[in-house]
């Protein structure tokens, strides 16, 4: 498509025009910049994961009360994201991203000088709230910049963004703080320092983003769309040949669009995978610190070193699923990646402790691949691509609350049922999660790649369930 000139009748030519791909693309750079408050739910992730023992012994906290407060970060998500994809679609994009990061500087700092566990409840409750705002604005805004080809590798870059903090914030954040002795104050550190990534990444978003084209179009705004087209896009003389049209109302009932015939099947599916994918998650991945200290030994280092190690697992997998996706599609790629999870829970649950050490760890580093390359960034992904720019904020945002449901639970199981009955059995009952996952995706068939969603918008004739 040339990109000499362009004109714009109406919403659904902008549509279009993203989706097809027309003029240089968006930035690496800005999608990136859009991927930011993923890189800081990873840091909270990481800070408080790793200060989980510390935290327990400063406060002198029992398993419950442990629970509870790693759990005050689902709380606050819950209500972000349910509200947030609310006025996500109401009131755009790009002001739902400036408001979320405020909640993450804030808590940061925060959460690290928290004098007794109810403060500590209450910031981390804060961070939630704008981790619940951020994933929906974020995964929307990368699907309605990205053309139909790249949209899916797009959206799912998530996961190897995740990954890649996880990681890197192990190796170079908190190991660098252990070492200089910081001793039991390393979580209040590692965690008050979160407000530095959050920082930066406000401020680039304040510099370089710009609103969605595809929901500046659909709220009538094409002189917006157009400036967007030119200044994101590099697409040169774009013309609007067409009369400006009210902004449409958006009400509740807009949101309760996901529950409709037409959508129903999708918000389900997604429905059934975003909380027991969640629940894997903050059951295995965010306890990897304490895994890492059962399976290497008790000194803190291991945690530290075990965990950046299993991680690194999780950026391979999020290569593969950048691979994979265009040529399997998000279903068959799930079917794959949970079958291996449910016979690696399996194993580990049933052989340990009495497999060697490099075997146990092989097994966690495979469980981590095939979740982060699948099956852990299947629910919002599907999400992100189920639903038409109109409702994509909704459909996001009802993804992350339910997510952060599953969240709430994963909190609650690992360390109740770790205490009560130890981490082989505790792993053996958990393959029953990914196991339910496994045939829901098996009876429910759909698969969002590939498929020019947008034009629901507008009546296009397309694929729709």
């Amino acid at each position: 498509m040339s990109s000499d000139a362009v004109e714009i009748r109406g919403p659904k030519d902008v549509v279009a025009l993203v989706n097809a791909g027309v003029g240089k693309g968006p930035s690496f750079w800005v999608l990136l910049i859009a991927l930011g408050g993923i890189l800081t739910d990873a840091y909270d992730l990481i800070s408080f994961g790793i200060g989980v023992p510390q935290v327990t012994s400063e406060f002198h906290l029992s398993p419950g009360q442990v629970a509870t407060i790693s759990a005050s970060l689902s709380f606050g998500a819950i209500f972000g994201a349910w509200f947030g994809g609310y006025f996500i679609d109401k009131i755009g994009r790009l002001r739902m991203f400036m408001l979320d990061l405020v909640f993450f500087v804030v808590s940061a700092i925060g959460a690290g000088l928290s004098p007794t566990p109810l403060w500590l409840f209450v910031f981390r409750f804060l961070m939630g709230i704008g981790i619940g705002l951020d994933y929906p604005v974020a995964l929307s805004f990368v699907a309605e910049y990205s053309a139909l080809r790249s949209k899916a590798v797009n959206v799912a870059a998530w996961i190897t963004v995740s990954s890649s903090c996880y990681v890197g914030f192990y190796l170079l954040v908190v190991l660098p703080l252990y070492l200089i002795g910081t001793g039991p104050n390393l979580w209040r550190w590692a965690i008050a320092l979160g407000a530095l990534p959050a920082a930066i990444v406000l401020v680039l978003r304040y510099i370089h983003m710009r609103e969605s084209p595809m929901w500046a179009a659909i709220q009538g705004d094409l002189q917006e769309a157009a400036r967007i087209l030119e200044k994101s896009y590099g697409v040169r003389n774009v013309s609007v040949v067409a009369s400006p049209r009210p902004a449409p109302s958006y009400s509740i009932k807009d949101f309760g669009r996901i529950f409709s015939k037409q959508y129903l099947k999708r918000t389900i599916l997604v429905s059934i995978v975003c909380p027991l994918q969640s629940m894997l998650f903050f059951a295995v991945v965010f306890y990897l610190p304490t895994i890492s200290l059962l399976i290497f030994g008790k000194d803190f280092i291991n945690a530290i070193l075990g965990s950046a190690f299993f991680n690194s697992f999780g950026i391979i997998g999020g290569i593969f699923a950048a691979y994979a996706l265009p040529r399997l599609g998000l279903r068959r790629l799930l079917l794959y990646t949970l079958s291996i999870l449910v016979v690696v829970l399996v194993v580990l649950g049933t052989l340990n402790p009495s497999l060697p050490t490099f075997v146990a760890a092989g097994l966690l580093g495979l469980f981590i691949a095939a979740f982060q390359g699948g099956a852990g960034q299947g629910g919002m992904t599907m999400a992100t691509l189920s639903y038409p720019t109109s409702i994509r904020g909704a459909g996001t945002g009802w993804a992350q609350g339910i997510l952060r449901c599953g969240s709430l639970l994963g909190f609650y199981f690992f360390p109740l049922v770790l205490a009560a009955v130890g981490l082989g059995k505790t792993l053996l009952i958990l393959a029953i999660v990914p196991l339910i996952m496994l045939v829901s995706v098996l009876f429910i068939n759909w698969d969002p790649v590939g498929r020019d969603i947008d034009a629901e918008d507008f009546n296009l004739p397309g694929e729709v369930a």
